[in-house]
């Protein structure tokens, strides 16, 4: 695209400069033992292990070149303590948020897979099939994203015409956080794939709403260690 085309673009597409518009980059929590040992972590307050953090401080240089105007996190310590190592190399001071934390899973929060299997089968088997389940008799995925999703648009509507704002959350929030921005029903939100620890995903914003640019990078590919846990 030409410079004379860019700039009509520009024109034509409210929020938009330089022919790229803003920008959310949503960013899961470095490891924790609770994904180590696949334990449901739900709104449970997990720190960090030695290589969560380390992963949270090798990501946050690599975020630092998106250059993001404004950072919000979950308030939770594996989410704040993420959020953190950011600061540390761009200054930014991250706003804290509850609305941002993990789904609440009640009974099932500090359970692995085969434990709540073993005790809640037919409960695990329904949410698994995409039906809507309180797993644990916690939130719902579609509550998680009325309370998460605002708050993302709220932050984005105070950054500049081009700018970028970061996300510090969990990967079961961030997935129905994109979904319910995209316009996706909730029965298909479980098609985004999860997000590796201290991975991210990019949404780009234009005349037709969300896109999803990018979804679970970080230049290296890493396995997925209890998505929503």
């Amino acid at each position: 695209m030409n410079g004379a085309a860019q700039q009509e673009t520009a024109e034509r597409e409210p929020g938009r400069k330089n022919g790229r518009g803003r920008r959310v980059v949503l960013w899961r929590h470095g490891q924790t033992s609770w994904n180590l040992e696949r334990r449901f972590q739900g709104s449970t307050d997990i720190p960090l292990t030695e290589t969560g953090v380390a992963q949270a401080r090798r990501a946050a240089r690599l975020l630092a070149a998106l250059k993001p105007d404004a950072v919000i996190s979950s308030d939770l310590r594996r989410a704040a303590a993420t959020a953190t190592e950011l600061s540390a190399v761009t200054g930014l001071q991250p706003t804290f948020y509850e609305e941002l934390r993990e789904t609440y899973a009640g009974a099932w929060q500090g359970l692995t897979s085969d434990e709540i299997m073993e005790r809640y089968g037919e409960q695990y088997l329904a949410w698994k099939r995409g039906e809507p389940v309180r797993r644990g008799g916690g939130e719902l995925e579609t509550e998680v994203a009325d309370r998460a999703a605002p708050v993302v648009l709220r932050e984005v509507e105070k950054l500049p015409e081009d700018g970028t704002l970061l996300v510090v959350s969990h990967g079961g929030a961030i997935r129905v956080t994109i979904g319910r921005l995209l316009g996706l029903e909730p029965r298909h939100w479980e098609s985004l794939g999860g997000l590796s620890n201290c991975c991210w995903s990019v949404l780009g914003h234009g005349a037709r709403g969300w896109r999803l640019l990018e979804h679970n990078a970080g230049t290296l590919p890493q396995p997925v260690l209890g998505d929503d846990v």
